[in-house]
């Protein structure tokens, strides 16, 4: 629209009327109409979208390495991360204020996703466990009563 308003500027006609045409505001045609004369047509091209990125590639490279190092290496008390701390990883090493919802989509942008911490007890040890699941479950699982039909006291012999 900033284009064909400048085209238009550059014919001669009024800013009522191109404001009519293209339907926006009498003051955002003056707006673009104070642009072209400063820059010409240049001037009124797209900036490109309001929301792009504010973290380069070489800053998400930072931020990534920092991430590796873990909660715990910037002062955090469990290996937990929220988007509150990474937000704050954000704040101290890359100088930048983000609300929480950019950095949920700089994240995601960048491959990231929402974890569940599995909730195992740190003493868990994996080898006993796959031993018990191996060598106890089975004996536990067959050692179980079998129904056999009358067998439950909510079974009743059928009468005849």
């Amino acid at each position: 629209m900033r284009l064909q308003a400048g085209q238009r500027f550059a014919a001669g006609e009024k800013t009522a009327v191109i404001a009519k045409d293209l339907r926006v505001s009498v003051r955002s045609v003056e707006r673009w109409r104070r642009a072209w004369r400063e820059g010409g047509m240049e001037a009124l091209r797209s900036a490109g979208p309001a929301n792009s990125p504010t973290v380069t590639d070489a800053q998400f490279a930072v931020l990534e390495e920092e991430l590796g190092k873990g909660p715990a290496a910037h002062g955090f008390e469990d290996e937990r991360w929220t988007l509150t701390r990474v937000q704050t990883v954000i704040r101290r090493r890359l100088h930048l204020a983000l609300s929480v919802a950019t950095v949920w989509r700089l994240l995601k942008r960048h491959g990231w996703s929402w974890q569940a911490p599995a909730r195992r007890a740190l003493e868990r040890d994996r080898h006993a466990v796959e031993l018990w699941k191996r060598e106890v479950w089975p004996q536990v699982k067959d050692s179980r009563r079998r129904p056999v039909p009358g067998s439950s006291s909510r079974t009743r012999p059928a009468s005849r």
